[in-house]
């Protein structure tokens, strides 16, 4: 009964719909404009190929001017370059002579004066939350974002620039910031840049033996933390010998403990280095372009983390690439703060940010939504406060986030379910033709769209390929424009990044205007540039923003990079496709490529990424033996999605006991199997085995980066005898 009456509610509404349809379609198209939308779309997918052009510019007087070029082509590779025109911020940063970073901070000091730059919220108490099994949970009581301008910004890191000068430190010093994102790292960083000493950065979820290493391997003799983090460093410093000072940025409300630490390490507070370098005379040390800004390190997917060198000319060629593709509203938008800015893709995207003047509040995973584990009742998450229009984030809080939706959707009457999904369906229809749909926003996803504080118009994903429905979901629940972009640590996070007008899923976007990309032939892997309808391979990026090797490590250097006619090249490692329209699809990697016993090809990567959406997986290694027809893989369930599984069945066991039960583990394989009919896999594709991991897996165990990416040769070695008894059945 209750059924026919949510069928016969439904219906009546996609009435009503209808009748809406016919009365706003005129009003719509005349504000709206769609043809235009997808004039820009369509010419992304349908310009015909030549052999030296990719697609041809429309010549629409609100078009960019877009062309992408085949600059070399023959049987074992070829070979990209955008010849899209500079934008204006392009131009005025050449204008200004902007090529350094140091410059960066000059320019915006300059331009911006007074406006906001750098937002903190302030943390007004900590308190005691009882939860409902009596224990107690440490919660913030949060007020407003506090804001430092630019001039004030820019003061900042000029004293903390001569604060280090005053303490010793020379030009060309390496220095670590270990630290989590906030505006103090931004400070400290340019003031570094301003003395031309080099920003060794070292994601802070790293474990203690890959902090030592890097520490160690840059000879550092100071490390730059925070509060939180310096308890660390007591069994760190019995391991860097060469460091001798600490400085910590401070907690808002308690003091920091400086006793307990190894003799004759000095630990000085952020604070004090300013007044340090506000008495100071000493003047700046300003780099060239060809000086080491940063050794970043990577998050260490297939080894020992590797410090890349960037200099200011490849951050420079970055920061251009990014301004040419990603389209900031100077005057209204609002960027959040939020991925680790020890990566180049976070500090890259703030630095867009503060060349055009957009105010950066900074978050945490611990206080971003009005659900975060920090926030106390009552109070309101980062996002909420803010209302960013801007953010940056990668596919794992993307899929967490979509499966969030999901969640939420399964748990409301069966009404609101239907509604849920006749107002997707629709709004996807609508979009698809050109149009947004303010009225279904407004009744069916102002909810969604509020958990990142309800203005979001702009995601910029990157780190790993991003799941097609995931991506789908977020445009259409969240925030329509959702931008993937393609780099590496190597390549200064840029390559390629999806054109503003693109409304496609599952690429990540034409060349760069700062570098060319080339596809070579994998033959191992049966990829060829010569495969019809479009040419596959192994992706090589060339240009300035390609770093020049690796710090320490010439054989791994010579191994990963080459120079051709006076430009960097970098071997990624990656495989790509590329379309029609000069977008590229990245398609495998050659590490995770496996071919089973009957001679089919399983890209493990490409298959986790898929079966990462299921609702039941919270985190998934596959993995392949050659030697098998079949892969197996291991699970991190859900654990609220493994008790509703366990419910349906009758079972009632505690979460360890229904990881190895053999019922529950072959519901949650079936529902993986289905997952993978869904998401277009083959059947071979599809594990044919699972073992449920009871542990979630951190950085902290040496099983995922500080990035959240698979350390496949870990894993391996940790469940071994999981696997083994996987095959062995």
């Amino acid at each position: 009964m209750e059924n026919l009456w949510v069928d016969g509610a439904i219906g009546a509404i996609k009435t009503i719909a209808f009748v809406c349809d016919i009365i706003t379609y005129p009003i719509y198209l005349v504000l709206q404009r769609p043809w235009e939308k997808k004039e820009m779309a369509r010419r992304n997918k349908n310009f015909p190929i030549t052999q030296s052009l990719l697609y041809i510019y429309s010549p629409l007087i609100y078009s960019p001017s877009f062309i992408a070029e085949i600059v070399q082509q023959d049987s074992k590779s070829i070979t990209y370059k955008s010849l899209e025109k500079f934008s204006d911020a392009h131009l005025k940063m050449r204008a200004a002579n902007i090529d350094t970073l140091d410059k960066v901070l000059n320019y915006c000091k300059d331009m911006y004066g007074t406006n906001k730059a750098l937002g903190t919220r302030e943390i007004l108490a900590e308190e005691g939350e009882p939860q409902p099994d009596g224990r107690v949970f440490k919660k913030f009581l949060l007020g407003d974002y506090k804001w430092r301008n630019y001039i004030e910004m820019h003061t900042e890191a000029t004293n903390f620039g001569r604060g280090l000068r005053s303490l010793g430190y020379q030009p060309k010093s390496n220095i670590v910031i270990f630290a989590e994102t906030r505006a103090e790292w931004m400070v400290a960083a340019h003031g570094l840049f301003k003395q031309n000493m080099t920003v060794v950065t070292i994601y802070a979820t790293l474990g203690d033996e890959a902090i030592a290493h890097g520490i160690n391997e840059t000879e550092v003799e100071l490390v730059i933390t925070t509060h939180d983090l310096l308890p660390k460093f007591k069994a760190i410093l019995n391991h860097t010998p060469r460091v001798k000072r600490l400085i910590y940025m401070e907690d808002q409300l308690k003091k920091t403990e400086t006793q307990g630490f190894k003799d004759g390490v000095d630990i000085i507070a952020f604070k004090d280095v300013l007044a340090k370098g506000q008495a100071s005379n000493v003047g700046e040390s300003p780099p060239t372009k060809d000086d080491i800004a940063i050794i970043m390190y990577t998050s260490g997917s297939t080894g020992v983390p590797k410090g890349v060198l960037l200099t200011h000319e490849n951050m420079f060629a970055t920061l251009a690439s990014f301004s040419d593709r990603v389209q900031i509203v100077p005057n209204s938008d609002v960027f959040i703060g939020f991925l680790p800015l020890a990566h180049v893709f976070e500090l890259l995207a703030e630095s867009v940010c503060l060349l055009a003047g957009v105010p950066i509040g900074y978050s945490t995973p611990l206080t971003l939504l009005d659900t975060s584990s920090k926030i106390k009742h009552g109070c309101r998450g980062d996002a909420p406060v803010l209302k960013p229009t801007c953010m940056t984030t990668v596919p794992l809080i993307m899929d967490r986030i979509s499966k969030g939706v999901n969640d939420r959707v399964s748990k409301q009457t069966p009404f609101k379910r239907a509604l849920f999904k006749f107002a997707f369906e629709y709004k996807k229809k609508w979009m698809k033709h050109g149009f947004s749909c303010p009225l279904v926003d407004k009744l069916v996803f102002k909810q969604t769209k509020n958990m990142l504080g309800g203005k979001m118009r702009m995601l910029l994903s990157g780190g790993a390929p991003l799941s097609p429905d995931t991506h789908e979901l977020v445009r259409i629940c969240i925030c329509e424009l959702v931008t993937q972009g393609y780099g590496l640590t190597e390549t200064c996070s840029s390559a390629a990044v999806m054109d503003f007008w693109d409304d496609t899923t599952g690429r990540v976007g034409p060349p760069t205007s700062m570098c060319n990309i080339r596809l070579v032939n994998w033959e191992e892997g049966n990829y060829r540039v010569t495969d019809k309808p479009f040419p596959r391979g192994e992706i090589l990026i060339g240009g300035a923003n390609v770093s020049k090797g690796y710090y320490k490590q010439p054989e791994k250097t010579r191994e990963d990079f080459f120079v051709e006619d006076g430009k960097n090249w970098f071997r990624t490692g990656d495989i790509g496709e590329m379309q029609r329209d000069g977008s590229l699809k990245i398609i495998d990697r050659k590490k995770d490529l496996v071919k089973l016993q009957a001679g089919e090809y399983v890209s493990l990567g490409k298959v986790e990424s898929e079966l990462k959406t299921c609702p039941i997986v919270e985190n998934i290694c596959v993995y392949g033996d050659s030697n098998k027809d079949y892969t197996v893989a291991l699970v991190v369930p859900s654990q609220p999605h493994l008790k509703e599984i366990a419910d349906r069945l009758g079972i009632n066991q505690e979460f360890e006991e229904l990881c190895n039960n053999p019922l529950v583990q072959k519901a949650v394989l079936d529902a993986l199997r289905e997952h993978g009919k869904k998401c277009k896999l083959e059947k071979f594709e599809v594990p044919a085995q699972l073992n449920l991991v009871t542990e979630v897996w951190s950085p902290d165990m040496g099983l995922v980066t500080a990035a959240f990416k698979l350390r496949r040769k870990d894993i391996q070695i940790r469940y071994q005898h999981e696997i083994n008894r996987m095959y062995a059945s």
